[in-house]
């Protein structure tokens, strides 16, 4: 079986490799991020590798660019078949205390509405189709509140709970959704936090329908370390990261 695949927010760590996993059985891959540059790379070494792949550069905050972008890469690979959705977070990560509108609505903006965005844009063919499948990647603060990444949590933690939603609801119409929640690194060579062992699980939860979530890492590790977190741990001025 081929088809399509499109990832949205995609990355050299955990994008590549469920690129490599999905265009190594015969899927096109289409890539949709910010750096022009990284895309160009990712899209070389899948050619390498024989995997058709396009990229087409887009703000995912930017809805109306997110659905432009989605509709390019349909022109040159057809129809979407499976929808991943993976950005990182950018922008200030709070704390819960020093949570504002403004730091929770800048997460909000790019994991919810953007995957509302991206999402809303493949479910009618979806539907018409009764196929498809869309994987939406949340971190563990999705589901173990963590002090320390609390605008983060607040936007993954809807992410998810829309994920599962839409799983039951999906469901009887054909179209898969499931989310991935990673808790822990993308670690190149890291046993299962390898990205091709990462890209493994998802093409193995887009092939099972039933399944309504992955869980990579260990979720226990997470909570005890936050269980033994305390706030003189914050930085003075908390800023930018990749932890979710």
């Amino acid at each position: 079986m081929t088809g399509t695949l499109v990832i949205v927010g995609a990355g050299r760590g955990l994008g590549m490799g469920v690129a490599r996993a999905f265009g190594g059985r015969g899927f096109r891959v289409g890539l949709v991020a910010r750096n022009t540059g990284a895309l160009a790379a990712m899209v070389g070494e899948l050619t390498g590798l024989g995997v058709r792949a396009e990229a087409v550069p887009a703000d995912i905050r930017d809805r109306d660019a997110l659905t432009a972008a989605l509709t390019a890469v349909e022109q040159e690979l057809g129809p979407i078949d499976v929808l991943e959705y993976s950005p990182s977070p950018t922008g200030p990560i709070t704390s819960a205390g020093r949570t504002t509108a403004e730091s929770a609505a800048a997460q909000f903006e790019l994991h919810v509405l953007g995957a509302v965005t991206a999402v809303n844009h493949v479910l009618p063919a979806m539907r018409a189709r009764n196929a498809g499948t869309v994987l939406l990647t949340t971190g563990v603060s999705s589901t173990v509140p963590a002090p320390f990444l609390a605008n983060v949590g607040l936007a993954m933690a809807a992410l998810r709970n829309w994920a599962h939603a839409l799983h039951v609801e999906l469901r009887p119409a054909g179209v898969h959704v499931a989310t991935v929640t990673i808790a822990s690194g993308v670690v190149p060579g890291g046993g299962e936090a390898d990205p091709d062992a990462i890209g493994a699980r998802y093409y193995r939860l887009h092939r099972n329908p039933d399944q309504a979530e992955e869980v990579i890492g260990d979720v226990d590790a997470f909570r005890a370390m936050v269980s033994g977190w305390s706030p003189t741990d914050l930085p003075a001025h908390p800023g930018a990261g990749a932890a979710r």
